[in-house]
């Protein structure tokens, strides 16, 4: 590989992803404000850059990897910024995740001076970035993200075409939306599986058979809800009642459920609609009217391959 990239900020997630390319033969210029940074990346293989403008300087590729958007601006706008130096053909990638309308301005100011940009904010964690493992949600021109693919394969082992430009931002705070909300839920249940005398690793085994631990983007969704069937599976008069019963033992055993308080008042919303013997996805279409949204679910479950975690040939 003969391409050059030059990549701005080397952090927790950057220097991994910066130091791949270099090990994959790619000629990586980075620049970071941590002297340490850059120097593990010239260990890795990279030469380090004083400033944006030098870090872009003959690059076919220049990566952000940065905190905020404020943080990308300064890095392509200021003195010694990346439009500096940019050259003529090549392409600017944004791999930090912002909001959406930041990467709408960012885009806006490129185009005015002819800079292709890519929108490309990762999922995963800095595990699967020293692996090589991240998934790329990659957004702009198809002309662009296939110039780019030999980048993002040494970086992650899984892109997704999102579409138009920023649509990766939006997938990516929304994903993450969820992410750190279960990540709180589960908080949560395993401190009240502890608090109620349980052995951690007892509720772990439970809650990874059953969709607590499966997901519902990969089960639940798919088969019911978004293929019109509300047929109770799990009513949500149950769910509601379920839930009731674990607010009670949180109470009982001083533990502070703050999602779970909050999903019940949303059950209360859904058995209020006249929906408790729908099935507990009902959630979905209750939440989707109280945004203004259609009543149709605009989605196409031809495409769905089946999963079924609970087979008996797994």
């Amino acid at each position: 590989m003969s391409a050059n990239i030059g990549f701005v900020g080397l952090g927790t997630m950057g220097l991994p992803m910066a130091s791949n390319l270099a090990r994959a033969g790619f000629a990586v210029k980075g620049f970071d404000l941590s002297a340490s940074a850059t120097e593990a990346l010239v260990e890795a293989g990279g030469t380090s850059a004083a400033s944006a403008a030098e870090a872009a300087r003959d690059a076919g590729f220049i990566i952000t990897m940065l905190p905020t958007a404020k943080h990308i601006e300064a890095a392509l706008f200021n003195a010694s910024g990346i439009v500096e130096t940019i050259a003529a053909g090549s392409i600017f990638i944004n791999m930090s995740t912002i909001l959406p309308e930041e990467t709408d301005r960012i885009a806006s100011a490129l185009g005015e001076r002819n800079i292709t940009m890519i929108d490309a904010p990762v999922g995963r964690s800095a595990i699967e970035a020293a692996r090589g493992a991240l998934l790329i949600l990659s957004s702009g021109a198809p002309e662009a993200m296939k110039r780019a693919q030999s980048v993002f394969d040494v970086i992650g082992n899984q892109t997704i075409d999102c579409g138009a430009l920023g649509n990766g931002s939006r997938v990516k705070v929304i994903n993450n939306f969820m992410g750190v909300s279960l990540n709180a839920l589960t908080a949560e249940a395993l401190t009240l599986a502890e608090a109620s005398g349980l052995d951690i690793r007892l509720a772990l085994e439970v809650m990874r058979g059953t969709i607590a631990g499966i997901g519902h983007m990969r089960v639940t969704y798919p088969n019911k809800v978004l293929k019109g069937d509300l047929i109770a599976g799990f009513p949500v008069d149950l769910a509601h009642k379920d839930l009731g019963l674990a607010l009670q033992l949180a109470a009982q055993v001083n533990v502070p459920i703050y999602m779970g308080s909050a999903a019940a008042q949303t059950y209360s919303i859904v058995r209020a609609s006249g929906r408790g013997r729908q099935d507990y996805t009902a959630v979905y279409p209750v939440l989707r009217e109280l945004a203004g949204l259609p009543q149709e679910i605009p989605y196409d479950a031809s495409g769905d391959v089946e999963y079924n975690p609970f087979a008996s040939d797994r």
